[in-house]
């Protein structure tokens, strides 16, 4: 019944469609982006139409009559750059808004200039940047309106083949990215993240937010600090200002509601709230782990008359991770089981909490703009785990909370004045740390108690500034930039000399469509909280009393780009970065990059800044943006990541996959039908095998519940090469006042499965207690367990929009 009911809605649908179908409209506003002020009578043009106008002695413009659908714009003014925005989504429910900034040209009319007029690249980061609008995330096969699955199909760029969002960005670790939201800093992006690490398998920010993603993955402005890998930079829209409207969304895995409108003549809101029942189909599905969250995410954006903007930034996730000890009632197959109670035994149950919330306030002069900018995240992390997950305090093996409070200001000021751009600021943080922890491990074949609890607080505080200018007509485009940083923890961080961070781009434009590109930059970044914060049991700092100092990373990177259209582009970039004073961990004897990541804690142990290691490769893209009904891209890397072992020499981390290959594309069909396929190949990322020995002592396993690895043969060994084919089709309808989007996705639909590390677990009687070694009393028996990720993953999801 239900499916016939729902074969009938179709039906209808698609009948009354064209009938129905509605006609949507375009405003905004152009206007000088270094001081707002209006630009009267500018050109905007929708491409490959004759649909377009002319702003008004406001700036103001306004196109009605418009067929429902994706356009790009163009908008150009005498004495100021073209202005190209890509895929722009016009729809019947409501008008869509869009302010459109023009930079002016620094050269005289009358003199020759080099125009590319094609995508758009910055004087300081002139490669390894990349802009992702929203509808190229919402139409992304397999990722399942997911940013950080969106990002994995860029250059340099990897991943972890388990259903984790880490991102690995030229060889380097997760947590080596930062994350901005409207100029605001966000400490994850990701539910259920790991703390001192980064990832997590769903995404926490609402795609219906974005208006595009600037992706750095080198050339890091000098205003973005405290990375090394990678920055992003999210731009949100602005709510509606003409009526309350939003979006309801139902997914595979999620519901999630959208509302915006107006608060006022000069002010306008967007609210989301979201709430998962995975749970429900991972008990459905019989997995060992049950998984909820819930998101929130809110914007408010205010207009003081011509020159202030104020924006209201909020976001915050509650994540529950919870053990379904009922997975193997009724199970007969012993694999299966096996898997099951090697998982149920080794995962905590987890709490975790986090949320952002910030203000940014831009003023603009005659020749420049001012931010500043006021935030505060808070982080809560818990996680407890009982021997065979029975509550008894006699049996428990880890007691975990930790909380991370920041509080930032940073104020900034851009200037534009005869070519010149010139960016100057400075930052300050208060942060507070808090750690307690209680648990049995294992340490160099001795079962130990770690058992503490710490708290620091300390200022960070940072001075940036950049300058660029673009000489010979234009042609060549320099950026000199300069950042320092330090901090309260130590003498040993508290020096801002010690960490000065110089940078520096070039670029020429050989012809209109061909330029070349090179950047050499040194970075900075603190290592994780959860190393600054361990204790001995007295609550000393340990690895203060070590000398822990900031992670340095050296970049140079050089690279051609061609333009053969202002719709496409080819790049090929190689890069070169070198790692100083990572993180060492001296129980084990290996740097933090060669651990690895996973779900939990990351670098609660002792550490000294010794490490070394360096990471270097080649990118090539080519990409093709919505011209007409076709769009695609393909990106390979070769990357070698390596870091130097407790012999001081070098050997593959946990993030040398070597080589990544992507390739996607679509084509938009008659009557709003879209279809998109993506297909991905991931190097196997090197692991370290087990030492069967020390795993199977009875008092090792009865602690650590799986096995302990052999440090003596780091990253000796592979995972399988992993590769995929995603299927999305989508389709819409329009109506007067509202419109429905649904789509059918599929990720890995050929059932590819891909052989990670095994794993270890003790063999078990009837009962499912460990089996003693008849040959050693003092040790169980022992097996691996194949340890395979992949599977066919349809999603179904609806979007009404009103």
């Amino acid at each position: 019944m239900f499916s016939k009911i729902n074969l009938l809605l179709i039906i209808a649908l698609l009948t009354v469609s064209n009938v129905l179908a509605q006609t949507g409209s375009i405003k905004g506003r152009v206007y000088n982006e270094i001081n707002n002020e209006s630009i009267p009578f500018a050109n905007i043009v929708l491409d490959s139409t004759q649909i377009g106008t002319t702003s008004d002695e406001e700036g103001r413009f306004e196109i009605d009559n418009i067929k429902p659908g994706i356009y790009n714009l163009t908008c150009s003014f005498v004495g100021f750059k073209t202005s190209y925005i890509y895929e722009i989504s016009i729809g019947s429910a409501s008008t869509t808004d869009i302010n459109i900034a023009l930079e002016e040209e620094s050269a005289l009319l009358d003199q020759v200039i080099i125009q590319t007029n094609r995508i758009e690249k910055s004087a300081e980061s002139p490669l390894s940047k990349q802009t992702i609008g929203a509808t190229e995330i919402y139409r992304n096969p397999g990722a399942n309106r997911d940013i950080s699955k969106v990002i994995q199909i860029l250059p340099g760029v990897a991943t972890t083949v388990s259903f984790r969002n880490d991102i690995i960005v030229r060889g380097g670790a997760p947590n080596e990215n930062r994350f901005y939201l409207d100029g605001i800093e966000i400490p994850n992006i990701n539910h259920f993240a790991t703390q001192g690490s980064s990832g997590g398998p769903v995404g926490m920010i609402n795609v219906n937010f974005i208006r595009d993603v600037d992706f750095y993955s080198g050339a890091f402005p000098a205003n973005r600090g405290n990375a090394l890998s990678s920055v992003m930079d999210f731009q949100q829209v602005t709510g509606n200002r003409e009526k309350l409207g939003g979006s309801f969304m139902l997914g595979s895995s999620d519901v999630g509601l959208t509302l915006n409108g107006p608060t006022g003549k000069n002010s306008s809101f967007i609210l989301s709230a979201r709430r998962s029942y995975l749970q429900f189909l991972f008990q459905a599905l019989k997995l060992p782990f049950l998984p909820t969250y819930n998101d929130f995410q809110y914007k408010h954006f205010f207009e003081f008359g011509d020159k202030d903007q104020l924006t209201i930034v909020g976001l915050g996730a509650i994540d529950n991770f919870e053990l379904n000890t009922e997975v193997n009632d009724g199970e007969t197959d012993q694999e299966t089981i096996d898997r099951n109670n090697y998982i149920l035994g080794n995962l905590p149950v987890s709490e975790q909490w986090n949320y952002t919330i910030g203000a940014n306030w831009k003023h603009y002069s005659k020749n420049s703009f001012q931010n500043v900018v006021v935030s505060r995240n808070h982080l809560n992390n818990t996680s407890t785990k009982y021997k065979d997950n029975i509550e008894d305090p006699d049996l428990l093996l880890l007691d975990y909370n930790s909380e991370e409070i920041e509080n930032k200001l940073r104020v900034e000021s851009t200037k534009r004045m005869n070519g010149w751009n010139w960016n100057i600021g400075a930052g300050f943080e208060h942060v507070k740390y808090t750690n307690s922890t209680f648990k049995e491990t294992v340490i160099n074949g001795d079962v130990t108690t770690i058992d503490f609890d710490s708290e620091f607080t300390m200022q960070k505080y940072s001075f940036f500034t950049h300058v660029s200018k673009s000489v010979l007509n234009e042609r060549l485009s320099l950026s000199l930039g300069l950042r320092s940083d330090a901090n309260s923890y130590s003498d040993e961080m508290s020096n801002l000399l010690d960490q000065l961070s110089p940078r520096f781009s070039a670029s020429y434009q050989f012809t209109e469509k061909f330029s070349a590109s090179f950047n050499l930059g040194r970075y900075y970044q603190l290592p994780a909280y959860t190393v600054m914060g361990y204790a001995d049991s007295d609550g000393n700092p340990v690895n203060k009393e070590n000398g822990i100092t900031y992670i340095q990373s050296d970049h140079i990177v050089a690279g051609v780009q061609y333009n053969p259209t202002k719709y496409s582009k080819i790049t090929v970039e190689t890069f070169y970065k070198k790692y100083d004073d990572y993180p060492f961990l001296t129980n084990d004897s290996i740097s933090l990059a060669n651990l690895g990541g996973d779900f939990g804690v990351i670098g609660n142990e002792p550490a000294v800044s010794i490490s070394k290691g360096r990471s270097y490769g080649l990118e090539v893209f080519l990409q093709q943006k919505l011209s007409s009904t076709v769009y695609g891209l393909i990106s390979y890397t070769f990357v070698r990541s390596e870091f130097e072992d407790k012999d001081n020499n070098y050997v593959a981390s946990s993030w040398d996959n070597r080589h990544v290959l992507n390739i996607t594309a679509g084509k938009k069909l008659k009557k709003n039908w879209e279809i998109g396929a993506k297909f991905r190949f991931l190097g196997g990322s090197p692991y370290t095998p087990y030492d069967i020995e020390q795993s199977s002592k009875k008092e090792n396993w009865d602690v650590t519940n799986s096995g302990i690895n052999d440090w003596d043969l780091l990253n000796t060994q592979r995972n399988g090469n992993s590769h995929g084919l995603d299927l999305r089709v989508d389709k819409r309808w329009f109506f007067k006042k509202w419109a429905l989007n649904a789509y059918l996705d599929i990720q890995n639909i050929y059932n590819f499965q891909t052989e990670t590390k095994p794993f270890l677990d003790v063999v078990r009687d009837d009962n499912g207690n460990p089996i003693e070694d008849p040959n050693n009393p003092d040790s169980y028996l022992t097996q691996e367990i194949e340890n395979t990720t992949g599977t066919v993953l349809p999603s179904i999801g609806i979007m009404v929009e009103f």
